[in-house]
């Protein structure tokens, strides 16, 4: 060896011992000690902070606290994919939940009919989405394969299943409140007051209402229109919102009405209207069956409306069947009969539609004074007594004649159309 450890030591067992006293080894005194593996020293004592019963308590729950998170973290996720998921309808199924119903009644009930599969986990989800509060009663039609959520969402939306009544124009109040309790009137019962295509209707509308008849309300303060409400909806509630709603209506027409009218107040404008509605139910003629008495009244002659006749006589109850309007009737003083009374009758006859009284605050700009009925199911106007008697004529011609009808005819109320109107000569 030529280094300089060569120089230093006198052998190669001298630099080796060097190298192993360097190293805190001791020299082997033998090849078999040699072979021997070098002991480890023990390892450092554990401190004493690190076995404080604090610190071991601390691991403790925080070992606690990280398998809970992912326990919770993972029943969320598989929780809210069972909530959104499709659900097993095949097909659309009407569930009604009473007034009054808590979380776990509804869940319950929705359970019971299949619509969904948990009712634990139908109340987590309301509650997790703080819902609890907003579902609503009524009748839902839920749709095949909705999830929960979808069932949540349509419960506290409040998208009830839509029923509808329709009230036609010239009803009176009477009948209307008629048709709102018709179901209560045993099958095969003739319903007094109702045709029978509107008793059919009524019935099947009137079902899905509960609550005791409302009180008849003047006439003419019911606007005819279709309304939509939902199943145990009271029947006071449906009659009121058609009277806010004929309230607001008149009022608005009455707002844009003709600045020359001869009416005095809506009131006036509600009974003319009454009395244009029972004369035609043409949508072509009302402005000019509006016009005709309107231009009588501004020359004060009687209005000679034969559905004022009827009410005089019958009042809310309606024509019977087979009535015929005789010359004893129309000589018959009544507070209605404009044949006898002078001006507007003292209210309305029957609930006036939209168009009726649009058509009585904005009247065609005719001179017409008379119509009678043309055969075709309207009515030929005239501006003198002459031309009227003459379409009085061909009226009694076609009566005699036994004309049928054209096909819109049997659509007509049961006005004056079927007989001559005003026949003596206007007041001069």
């Amino acid at each position: 060896m030529n280094d300089t450890r060569r120089d230093e030591y006198r052998s190669d067992a001298d630099v080796l011992s060097a190298r192993l006293v360097a190293a805190s080894r001791v020299a082997p005194k033998s090849p078999t000690e040699a072979l021997q593996p070098e002991s480890v020293p023990a390892p450092p004592k554990r401190s004493q902070a690190v076995r404080h019963p604090l610190v071991v308590f601390l691991n403790f729950v925080l070992t606690i606290v990280v398998v809970a998170a992912v326990v919770i973290g993972g029943g969320l996720f598989f929780g809210k994919t069972q909530f959104d998921k499709p659900g097993s309808l095949d097909q659309p199924r009407t569930v009604t939940i009473d007034k009054g119903a808590g979380v776990r009644d509804i869940a319950d009930r929705l359970q019971r009919e299949g619509v969904v599969s948990s009712k634990w986990l139908f109340v987590a989800g309301v509650w997790l989405s703080r819902s609890g509060n907003s579902l609503k009663a009524g009748e839902y039609s839920i749709p095949a394969h909705a999830s929960m959520r979808d069932v949540m969402d349509l419960l506290t939306e409040g998208k009830t299943v839509a029923y509808r009544i329709t009230i036609p124009e010239g009803l009176t109040s009477e009948q209307v409140v008629t048709c709102l309790v018709a179901d209560t009137y045993s099958g095969g019962v003739d319903i007094p007051g109702l045709t029978p295509d509107q008793e059919v209707r009524c019935r099947e509308s009137a079902s899905a209402l509960v609550g005791p008849a409302p009180p008849v309300p003047p006439e003419g303060a019911i606007l005819p229109d279709t309304y939509a409400f939902s199943r145990g909806d009271t029947r006071v509630n449906v009659l009121n919102r058609m009277m806010r709603e004929r309230d607001r209506v008149v009022t608005d027409i009455w707002a844009r009405r003709t600045p020359d009218l001869p009416l005095n107040n809506i009131d006036e404008l509600a009974t003319l209207a009454s009395i244009v509605e029972k004369e035609t139910s043409l949508a072509d003629e009302r402005t000019r069956v509006a016009a005709v008495f309107v231009n009588r009244l501004r020359l004060n002659m009687r209005l000679q409306s034969d559905p004022t006749i009827i009410y005089g006589i019958y009042a809310g109850k309606g024509k019977p069947d087979g009535y015929v309007i005789t010359a004893t009737d129309r000589d018959t003083p009544t507070p209605y009969n404009t044949y006898t009374i002078d001006g507007l009758p003292p209210g309305p006859i029957a609930n006036p539609g939209k168009a009726a009284l649009e058509a009585v605050a904005n009247p065609s700009r005719t001179r017409d004074l008379f119509f009678v009925a043309d055969g075709t199911g309207g009515h030929a106007f005239a501006e003198t007594y002459e031309d009227h008697l003459r379409n009085v004529e061909r009226w009694r011609q076609i009566e005699a004649g036994g004309a049928a009808p054209a096909p819109d005819a049997a659509a007509a109320p049961e006005a004056g159309s079927d007989e001559p109107m005003a026949l003596q000569e206007p007041a001069q």
